[in-house]
């Protein structure tokens, strides 16, 4: 049987790791065994806030929403139960996105979420 040299194979696996590792700090760039730790690791993290991105995002148009309405009286809980009873289906996103650019077709909203609720006894 013919001899199997595996240099090429592994100095190809050996590069792939290191171009992963490029900016990383002391051995974790350059030390193979480091290197595939690391870049372990970061792709472990990458998926993780992959999800929790989606999480700080929305978090972050709610906080938008929050600061917008109460230029109008309402908090965010009362302006969301207003538009849930007005029937009006617009996601945060583009609330937020409305707050910021369109500020008229955003009062004319939040009038119409104050109008679905009940007076404040």
């Amino acid at each position: 049987m013919a001899r199997v040299k595996r240099g090429v194979t592994a100095h190809a696996k050996h590069k792939k790791t290191l171009d992963a590792a490029k900016g990383f700090r002391g051995r974790r760039k350059n030390t193979i065994r480091a290197a595939k730790a690391a870049v372990d690791k970061s792709m472990q993290y990458a998926y993780r806030d992959r999800k929790n991105k989606k999480r700080t995002i929305r978090a972050l148009w709610i906080q938008r929403l929050n600061a917008a309405v109460r230029e109008f009286g309402l908090t965010y809980s009362r302006f969301i139960d207003g538009l849930n009873k007005s029937g009006v289906e617009i996601d945060r996103k583009v609330l937020s996105e409305l707050a910021i650019h369109e500020p008229a077709a955003f009062k004319a909203i939040v009038e119409k979420a104050k109008g679905a609720l009940p007076a404040a006894a």
